[in-house]
């Protein structure tokens, strides 16, 4: 008996109010508890949680758990695969308005924080009267503008956890309840009252990671232009075609399958579909990342939101909406940028501890200073320099910015990564194993060598042989009559199977085939026939005669050439220190003389389809592997790999099955795609090094005492921007 497993269903929320890492491990606890979720993902760069959950889980609930967590949610708003447009002035609005807030917020601390500062360092001996007008300007600006850090602070205690809005209101909170507390304790005596308040350094605290929180944002709106780009592609409108050959200007919306559309100069193409009149070039860059326009005529494929340079066609659209190659796309992309890799699950360990072992350890300093005969006041300060020092703001940010901005960048050079993982396998491959046709080669059979005999010229050869061979579906046959510039149909045919054909043509006798047949027919091969059939097979190539009224006229050769980047593919992969290995199920003579062509290292030659994957296996025993293939017979070995590798116009399943897919056919996109992972995660190498390294130092100068509260703030602040900063220079490493 067996059991049916349960379907997973995957659905993703906007969050809203994270701050850190911390808050990242409170959502995913909070949504890992709602009954039947299997699996949560939330990335904080992105603001996204993805939750896999199977049996009867509503959406409410999942938002409800958000919630009661502290934080808020809402259901993410699917691509919408008809409205590009509008989810593209979405993402942009949203993003300009959060700027907008942020941008508010902090300059209006800033107008009230600046008088404060000025009074407190440059008026030692002001009169009592202006200590009130500190604590009237620091009061709104602790309070109402870091109103958000007590806010999330709350909610942490309320939930008995802490997180990086604790550190800032504690730090900012102690500063200005103890100043209270001197401007009552002191009153009367003006001069004590100026040597314990710290106002200043409460509305500083909060000014300057408001400063670090608009730099933060406007850096975000920044990493989401890949997806804004994308989903600009798509025009608004599209021409359709009316039966009684009209034309008319419609929505994209309305747009249906088996429409005819119309695409003039200078406009994109609505939605995918094949090209059923006139042709043009096509600029497809923004999609596949290459430069040169494509052609495009009747029986071609066209993707939607590719530019039209010069002619007008018309094409017959065979996907709409979100089945669309863009919108496939698209949603490949958010889902990369919204994924981990497993180097960040290292951050998520240490935020988890990191906001409590900060507390402790300002208390511990609080307390050190006191016994060692410090003052209230004088023992107050490094503790809150320690709380503040100490946001893992920079931590939490480290991986996923880099992870955003890499997939991103990968996606404008038609590298789509499908998550973070696959690119951090990708970055540690030594192996890359290559599928031979379809990869390596252009995947089929084309006419390469015309070797006339006695009295023949190639192109009465050619001729002969494509009059005989017009009438065989034959992959070889279908070669020959498409190298010939004519091909007329022959009187009389028969086929022989696998010999060759036999055909009557203008009173001619036309014998095109193997060595057996030509005997068959009574035709004796001469010696310069043998040379060149060994010197054709040698060079890995099929050979057939050509014989014509019982003589030898010559010897045709067809091959499946090799891809026009297979040879600069192969170079860029060895400089980057891999090793290249072909697979394919050819004899050993044909792939090693393809191997040749293009320079590859070493040949599995005769591997069954079902012996890829085991091939993959072998090679893993020494590091990591990328497998390159394009067709469903690579499936199994994509999936087994390290990283698969799928180029783009293969099949679905093959691209469903890899991490990375190439989508336009050139073997480059290979070392691209390494180089790419490679940056990223030197990047992300950086970030945490950064982060760490950055509270290992400061967290113990801290609690000497030899940081002040506010430089504290600032260097927090910088922390941040500059893990974004460097994962933003991703977008120009490639």
């Amino acid at each position: 008996m067996t059991t049916d497993a349960p379907e997973t269903t995957v659905t993703d929320l906007d969050i809203e109010g994270m701050t850190c890492a911390s808050c990242v491990r409170r959502v995913e606890k909070a949504l890992g508890k709602v009954p039947g979720v299997t699996e949560v993902n939330v990335n904080y760069a992105t603001e996204r949680a993805t939750v896999s959950h199977e049996g009867e889980v509503h959406t409410r609930e999942l938002v409800q758990a958000v919630s009661e967590a502290g934080y808020s949610a809402k259901p993410h708003d699917e691509t919408p695969g008809h409205h590009h447009d509008e989810h593209a002035d979405h993402l942009a609005v949203e993003s300009d308005d959060r700027l907008a807030a942020a941008r508010r917020n902090l300059w209006g601390a800033v107008a009230l924080t600046v008088p404060v500062v000025a009074l407190s360092m440059f008026w030692h001996d002001r009169p009592e009267w202006v200590n009130g007008v500190l604590l009237g300007l620091s009061t709104p600006v602790v309070f109402w503008h870091g109103r958000q850090f007590f806010a999330s602070a709350w909610n942490g205690i309320k939930h008995l956890t802490a997180t990086m809005d604790s550190l800032i209101a504690l730090g900012a909170g102690a500063s200005w309840l103890y100043s209270l507390y001197a401007l009552v304790a002191f009153r009367g005596s003006s001069h004590h009252q100026n040597q314990h308040l710290y106002f200043e350094t409460a509305a500083t605290i909060v000014t300057l990671i408001l400063v670090g929180k608009y730099l933060e944002a406007r850096s975000k709106s920044r990493m989401s232009g890949a997806i804004q780009k994308l989903l600009a592609l798509a025009p608004k409108t599209a021409t359709v075609v009316q039966p009684g050959g009209g034309e008319q200007e419609i929505p994209l919306d309305q747009l249906t399958k088996d429409m005819l559309v119309r695409v003039r100069p200078g406009e994109r193409v609505a939605v995918d579909g094949v090209v059923t009149d006139g042709e043009s070039y096509l600029d497809e860059s923004m999609l596949t990342g290459e430069p040169l326009p494509v052609r495009k005529a009747t029986g071609d494929h066209v993707t939607g939101g590719t530019m039209n340079t010069n002619g007008a066609f018309t094409f017959r659209a065979t996907q709409v909406g979100k089945e669309t190659t863009l919108a496939q796309i698209v949603r490949m992309v958010e889902h990369a940028q919204g994924s981990k890799a497993p180097v960040q699950s290292l951050a998520d360990r240490v935020s988890a501890v990191f906001v409590p072992a900060v507390i402790v350890i300002a208390l511990l300093t609080f307390g050190w200073w006191l016994s060692q005969g410090a003052a209230v006041q004088d023992a107050l300060l490094p503790a809150v320099a320690v709380l503040v020092i100490a946001c893992p703001c920079a931590l939490g940010l480290a991986t996923p910015t880099a992870i955003m901005v890499g997939t991103g960048r990968g996606a404008e050079l038609g590298v789509l990564v499908k998550d973070g993982e696959a690119l951090e396998r990708a970055a540690s491959v030594r192996t890359v194993l290559l599928d031979k046709t379809g990869t390596v080669t252009v995947g089929r059979p084309e006419l390469t060598d015309v070797v006339p005999l006695g009295d023949y010229s190639e192109d009465q050869v050619l001729g002969f042989a494509a009059v005989a061979e017009s009438r065989s579906e034959h992959p070889v046959a279908r070669a020959i009559v498409a190298a010939a510039p004519t091909a007329g149909q022959p009187d009389g045919f028969e086929a022989s199977s696998g010999r060759g054909v036999v055909a009557q043509s203008a009173g001619h006798r036309i014998v095109v085939g193997s060595a057996a047949l030509l005997a068959d027919e009574g035709v004796h091969l001469t010696t310069a026939a043998d040379n060149a059939l060994s010197e054709l097979e040698e060079a890995g190539k099929t050979a057939v005669f050509v014989a014509v009224d019982g003589g030898l006229a010559g010897v045709l050769a067809v091959a499946d050439t090799v891809g026009a980047h297979s040879a600069e593919a192969v170079r860029d992969l060895a400089a980057l220190g891999l090793t290249t290995v072909m697979v394919t199920g050819d004899n050993r003579r044909a792939a090693e003389a393809v191997a040749k062509t293009v320079g590859v290292q070493a040949v599995e030659a005769g591997v069954l389809p079902g012996g890829k994957a085991d091939v993959v296996r072998r090679h893993q025993g020494s590091g990591g592997v990328a497998m390159v293939g394009d067709g469903i017979n690579d499936a199994p070995a994509l999936a087994q790999a390290d990283v698969g590798i799928a180029m783009g116009t293969g099949t679905d399943v093959a691209m469903e099955t890899a991490g990375v897919t190439l989508l336009r056919h050139d073997l480059r996109g290979v070392a691209q795609a390494v180089r790419l992972a490679r940056a990223t995660f030197r990047t992300i190498r950086w970030n945490l090094v950064w982060a760490f390294g950055y509270n290992v130092v400061m967290v113990p100068l801290a609690a000497a005492g030899k940081l002040n509260p506010m430089l504290a703030a600032g260097a927090m602040a910088f922390s941040s921007v500059s893990v974004i900063l460097n994962s933003l220079r991703l977008r120009r490493a490639v």
